[in-house]
């Protein structure tokens, strides 16, 4: 029979392998929070620094945010342990019911940074669903197409404003070269990322393959090398800055595309990106200055 000294030994060795198994389940619960919190830290950084938004409202001087980052492009996808995750293409286009019925220019909270009239509202033809423009710049022509069958509201403005010589002797001020966004910001006659035409305007195409809400419309997808497409400082702020796409780029659809850049552009827009940005970063003023003489109507 057990004395009372072997059995308070016993309950000591007892009680210290519980003393035991507590603290290693401890640490390993400190170390599974530890590895959770790590995990999720480097999914928000990745969200976060993957995409530089397109906005039309930096007041740095520069714009999608890479937020930002889109904006405008405020406006790439997380990685996984499984590698990255493939972004789609541009959905297709199904015209939405009542396009061009009804385009409105209501007045932004900024004043025109140069003296112009809004655009006529109401009905727009979209036709013909092509439109040819040119424009002209101090490094060489960049010709455009511009797609009115698809975003007939963005073309009448984009057109009104040309006509009007809105875009005459005014920079492009952003120069983005990233792997993910590859663009050049122009149409703001501030220089300074912030300027417009004192009027806003709904998002058209792709926008508006989407049901409202959809959260869909914050995942990235391709706009491919050749796009050209609005600038905006969130839902429904188009104004006069547009971005033209060099490379193919990840962004969330929320960007309105109405157009595409011909091959004489393209090589335009591919020496102006060759020589990088003033700072040599990616994303800011572009080092060769670039500047609109004129964008018309062919």
């Amino acid at each position: 029979m057990p004395t009372n000294e072997q059995r308070r030994a016993t309950a000591k060795r007892k009680l210290e392998r519980q003393m035991e198994r507590r603290a290693e389940n401890e640490r390993k619960r400190r170390l599974y929070t530890i590895i959770g919190s790590t995990v999720a830290a480097i999914v928000v950084i990745g969200a976060v620094v993957a995409t530089i938004v397109i906005t039309n409202r930096d007041s740095a001087g520069q714009t999608a945010s890479a937020t930002t980052t889109a904006s405008a492009p405020a406006e790439s996808p997380e990685l996984d342990a499984t590698g990255p995750v493939q972004v789609g293409a541009l959905p297709p286009f199904k015209a939405p019911e009542g396009l061009g019925s009804d385009c409105q220019y209501p007045a932004s909270a900024e004043e025109a940074s140069k003296p112009v009239k809004a655009p006529r509202t109401g009905k727009v033809p979209t036709e013909p669903a092509q439109v040819s423009a040119s424009m002209a710049t101090n490094q060489g022509n960049i010709g455009l197409q511009l797609d009115n069958g698809k975003s007939p509201c963005t073309v009448n403005s984009f057109a009104s404003l040309a006509q009007q010589g809105f875009f005459n002797d005014t920079p492009c001020h952003r120069l983005t070269t990233s792997e993910s966004l590859a663009v050049l910001q122009c149409g703001d006659p501030t220089g300074m990322g912030t300027g417009g035409p004192g009027y806003q305007f709904a998002n058209e195409y792709p926008t508006d393959q989407y049901p409202p809400n959809d959260p869909k419309l914050m995942e990235p997808v391709i706009y491919p090398r050749g796009t050209l497409a609005m600038a905006n400082a969130g839902p429904d702020t188009n104004g006069s800055q547009f971005f033209l796409v060099f490379q193919d780029s990840q962004l969330p659809p929320n960007y309105t595309v109405f157009g595409t850049i011909d091959e004489t552009g393209l090589e335009t827009l591919d020496k102006i990106a060759a020589e990088g940005t003033v700072d040599g970063g990616q994303d800011g003023p572009p080092k060769l200055d670039v500047n609109v003489k004129s964008i018309a109507l062919d």
